[in-house]
């Protein structure tokens, strides 16, 4: 049977794997600034006051 990779190969792989998808896992959680409400501001009826129930 024959290898592909020797063993330092392989575990370099399995290192550069794991470092790619710990990379690609944390830039997802960035935040992209407050959301706000679409159209123009004078439009956007939020906040508003609520009847008492």
């Amino acid at each position: 049977m024959t290898h592909l990779f020797s063993s330092r190969q392989s575990a370099l792989l399995c290192a550069f794997a794991v470092s790619a998808m710990l990379c690609l896992s944390l830039s997802a959680c960035g935040r992209r600034g407050d959301p706000s409400p679409p159209g123009p501001a004078a439009d956007v009826t939020y906040p508003q006051i609520y009847p008492a129930p």
